[in-house]
C-alpha cells in the first residue's frame, strides 16, 4: 500500500478488503465511547452502505466491533452506533534502553493495562538481553484482564538505531558494536511464540505521537536521553529511508574535530550535547540540541519539533527555551517566517507506547511507511497472535 491510497478513501474491490476493514476500524477508534453510525461510516470511507454493513458484521463476529447505543430517529429506523472493543486484543511494547527496559500492555484503544520497568544492560551478552525482554513481556502479557478472549497481536521492539526494519536485524548500535547482524525480530519471536515488529525507538515515539495527533502534519521527535536520535513524520507517516536510516539525528557533525563521539566520529551533534550534560551546562545543551534542530528545519521545512527522553524531561524548561531560541533566531536570520513551535512530549513511556503501536498501528491503516496492513482472509483483521 503506497502513501497516496493508504488514506483516500474505501475501495470497493474485494483484494482490498483489509484495507476496507482498516478504514472503519480506525473511524471506530477514533469516534471511541460515543460510537459512530454505519451510515456515517459509508459517508467518510466512500464505501457503499452494503459494504459497510458486511465488515462490521464482520468485525462484530470478531469481537472487535459492538453496539454503542442508537442515535434518535429523526423520520426513519432509528440509526445502531458502533464503538470500537479496545478489550477485543492487546500489544506489547518494548523499549530496550542502553540501562532500562520498559515493557507495556496495550488494549486497542492505545491505554495501557500493564506496565513493567527493570535494569537493562544492553552490552551484555545477547542471550541475555533478550532473556530480559522475553520475561518481561510475559509479566505484562499475564496482566491482560481474564475476561474474554485475551488476543495479544504481537510486540513491538523497539531500540537504539542503526537497523534493519524490514529485516529485523540489528546492526552497530552506537557503543553497542556487538549487536552488529543480530538477528533480534526473530529471536525474540521465538522466545516468546509472538510475531515481532523491530524499529528504532525515535520511529517508534514518533509513530505515537502521530497517531495522537490525528493529522497529516510534518514534524521532528528528538529525543535525548542516553543518546541522541530523531524520528521523522513526513505527511502523517513515519520516514524511515530505505535502509531505516532516516532520523539518525544525534551523528551529524557539528564541530568538526571535536570530541569523539561513540559512533567512531568526531563533534557529533550527541558527543557535544551529552558532554554538556555531564559536565552540568544543561543551558549549552540545549543551545547544541537547537543548532542541531534549526538545522533540521531549514532542511526538510518541518511544521513542528517535539523534545523528548530523560534528558529532557528532567529540565524540560530549559530545553524547549534553548531550543526555541536557536531555531526562532535561525528563522528571523533567514526571514523563512515565524520559528516552528517547540514543545515537549511528556510521558516517560513514550517509546514503549509507540512501540506497541507499531504492531497495533497496521490493524487501523495507520502504520506509515515500512509497515503494511495485515493479512486478512476476509473483511476483517487478521488474528497474527500466540496463545494467550
Amino acid at each position: 500500500m503506497n502513501r497516496s491510497s493508504s488514506r483516500s478513501g474505501g475501495a470497493n474491490l474485494p483484494a482490498l478488503r483489509h484495507h476496507n476493514a482498516s478504514l472503519v476500524l480506525d473511524l471506530l477508534r477514533v469516534a471511541g465511547e460515543t460510537g459512530i453510525s454505519r451510515l456515517e461510516l459509508a459517508e467518510r470511507t466512500g464505501l457503499t452502505p452494503q459494504a459497510v454493513s458486511k465488515i462490521t458484521t464482520r468485525l462484530r463476529t470478531e469481537g472487535l466491533a459492538a453496539e454503542a447505543g442508537r442515535l434518535a430517529s429523526t423520520g426513519g429506523k432509528p440509526r445502531t452506533v458502533l464503538r470500537l472493543v479496545p478489550g477485543a486484543g492487546y500489544a506489547v511494547g518494548l523499549h530496550l534502553d542502553r540501562d532500562e527496559l520498559t515493557a507495556v500492555l496495550t488494549d486497542l484503544a492505545g491505554t495501557p493495562v500493564a506496565v513493567h520497568v527493570a535494569p537493562l544492560d544492553l552490552g551484555a551478552p545477547a542471550g541475555r538481553v533478550v532473556g530480559a525482554a522475553a520475561h518481561a513481556v510475559e509479566t505484562v502479557r499475564a496482566g491482560a484482564p481474564r475476561t474474554g478472549d485475551r488476543r495479544i497481536f504481537g510486540v513491538g521492539a523497539a531500540l537504539p538505531g542503526p537497523l534493519d526494519h524490514h529485516g529485523g536485524v540489528l546492526h552497530r548500535v552506537t557503543g553497542f558494536p556487538q549487536w552488529d547482524g543480530f538477528p533480534l525480530r526473530d529471536v525474540l519471536a521465538g522466545r516468546t511464540g509472538l510475531p515481532v515488529v523491530l524499529d528504532k525507538d525515535t520511529n517508534a515515539a514518533a509513530l505515537g505521537l502521530a497517531l495522537r495527533a490525528r493529522s497529516a502534519s510534518d514534524f521532528a521527535y528528538l529525543h535525548l536521553g542516553t543518546g541522541l536520535g530523531a524520528g521523522l513524520v513526513l505527511g502523517g507517516f513515519v520516514h524511515r529511508g530505505a535502509r531505516t536510516g532516516a532520523g539518525e539525528f544525534g551523528h551529524q557533525t557539528l564541530q568538526l574535530d571535536g570530541p569523539p563521539c561513540g559512533c567512531g566520529g568526531r563533534g557529533c551533534t550527541e558527543a557535544l550535547c551529552l558532554a554538556a550534560v555531564a559536565r552540568g551546562d544543561t543551558a549549552e545543551a540545549a543551545r547544541v540540541l537547537g543548532a542541531g534542530a534549526a538545522n533540521l528545519v531549514g532542511l526538510l521545512d518541518i511544521d513542528r519539533l517535539v523534545l523528548g527522553g530523560r534528558t529532557v524531561a528532567a529540565h524540560e524548561r530549559t530545553f524547549v527555551d534553548g531550543v526555541r531560541a536557536v531555531v526562532g533566531e535561525r528563522a528571523r536570520r533567514d526571514g523563512t517566517g515565524p520559528a516552528v513551535p517547540v514543545t515537549a512530549a511528556g510521558g516517560d513511556r513514550l517509546i514503549a507506547e509507540g512501540a506497541a503501536q507499531l504492531v497495533l498501528a497496521p490493524l487501523f491503516g495507520r502504520a506509515g511507511e515500512g509497515v503494511g496492513p495485515p493479512r486478512t482472509g476476509g473483511d476483517g483483521p487478521a488474528r497474527t497472535d500466540g496463545p494467550a
